[in-house]
């Protein structure tokens, strides 16, 4: 039963700990006493579940307990009467904030809480570190590790972004439709960021969370639905689906991970495929090119091949080369020069590789050895390939991936 008990917790957290967090901003405004509450409810159904049994709805049980403990300690804390005109106050934000939702205004805390996130009065990396933190309940030091910085620094720009939110008044909302356009890039990338969290996680035992990447997909279909004449809103949806419908075969019964070029194509949800491409076409008619649309239409080019051999490599670099060119970035350069050693042969694939290590940009991501161990091993320069695997072993931060270039290692040097 304990087991049963933690296990639910912990998907709760997984899944819960965003719309948690969110609803109690809304409801009194203050950032560090929802997480804390949100922490404290968790922590009671950590003691009490296994005792008492869990309870039928888990998430509904959690934001009760949550809401209760942040209730008790703003009356707990209230002094005087000014106190109490706040409370008074929060109370009539939570009912408007229930009167919008009723008229249909806007009724998603949690796309509430990015765009409040992405508020243009924040530094770009704490707008993404708050989100992290806010949405996805990622501690200090784990933010940390993602910005390669000491728990401390990232501490003090969590405490800054809150208290700039705070002091500025910013509000709590998705922003009017005139200033929604200046918000959409950190807000996309903030809902891309969600979905490769799910599509590949970056840490821990698994390599897929569907949680995250169902909640990214339908946030966008959400502000895709605000938005319908954004073409890197439909492009980013169509990506997403794209990427989505293959997941059931990207791990195998094991948890371990499967390539694109040994994956099962049956098991690729047809309908998912059919959608991302009809979305991208309403994004490319438009006729606004974007980057997600470009890597929608490579994940297309993917999804829509019969097999490995009927994948369109020329288009997909020619696509790449336009990527390239409107959103340039080292792991955008590493995916060409794997797009270009399957169409053009792998030594020019190569080429495009050595060229990244020498710059030094990747220096620490496993996926750049990782592809140059495949192109080493597909020219039969296994010694390479082997020292290659060995290096991208060491730097993997997944079980998943560990596991697979382990074997591929194992392969290489005939073991």
């Amino acid at each position: 039963m304990t087991s049963d008990a933690e296990s639910v917790v912990a998907s709760a957290f997984r899944e819960e700990w965003g719309q948690i967090v969110a609803t109690l901003i809304r409801i009194t405004g203050d950032w560090d006493l929802s997480e804390e509450s949100t922490q404290d409810a968790f922590a009671s159904a950590l003691e009490r579940w296994p005792v008492d049994g869990i309870p039928r709805r888990p998430g509904a049980w959690l934001t009760s307990v949550a809401r209760n403990r942040a209730h008790d300690r703003l009356r707990r804390d209230a002094v005087g009467a000014a106190k109490l005109r706040e409370l008074a106050l929060l109370a009539r934000a939570d009912g408007a904030a229930e009167n919008e939702d009723a008229d249909g205004a806007f009724p998603d805390d949690r796309l509430r809480l990015i765009f409040t996130c992405c508020h243009p009065a924040l530094p770009l990396e704490a707008r993404v570190a708050l989100t992290l933190r806010s949405l996805l309940g990622l501690t200090t030091a784990e933010i940390a590790r993602v910005f390669l910085v000491s728990e401390a620094t990232m501490s003090q720009r969590l405490v800054r972004a809150k208290r700039k939110i705070r002091n500025a008044g910013i509000p709590f909302r998705v922003p009017p439709p005139h200033l929604l356009p200046e918000r959409i890039p950190a807000v996309l990338g903030v809902l891309y960021l969600l979905f490769t969290e799910g599509y590949a996680a970056t840490s821990g035992t698994d390599l897929v969370r569907r949680s995250l990447c169902s909640e990214a997909i339908r946030l966008t279909r959400v502000l895709a639905a605000l938005m319908p004449d954004e073409p890197e809103v439909l492009g980013l949806l169509a990506l997403m689906l794209l990427h989505d419908a293959r997941h059931a075969a990207r791990v195998d019964d094991a948890g371990d991970l499967v390539t694109l070029e040994e994956q099962d194509r049956t098991r690729w949800n047809a309908a998912e495929i059919a959608e991302g491409v009809g979305v991208l076409d309403r994004a490319l008619r438009l006729g606004r090119l974007g980057g997600y649309q470009l890597q929608a239409a490579i994940a297309a080019c993917h999804c829509t091949a019969v097999d490995p051999a009927d994948t369109d490599w020329a288009q997909i670099c020619a696509l790449y080369e336009q990527l390239v060119r409107l959103t340039p970035s080292p792991v955008v350069e590493l995916n060409r020069a794997v797009a270009v050693g399957m169409a053009e042969g792998p030594e020019a694939g190569l080429a495009l590789i050595e060229k990244l290590e020498a710059s030094d940009a990747l220096a620490n991501y496993h996926l750049l050895p990782a592809a140059r161990a495949d192109l080493l091993r597909r020219l039969d320069r296994l010694e390479e390939a082997a020292a290659a695997y060995r290096q991208a072993l060491d730097l993997a931060t997944t079980d998943a991936e560990r596991r697979y270039l382990a074997r591929r290692l194992a392969e290489t040097v005939g073991t």
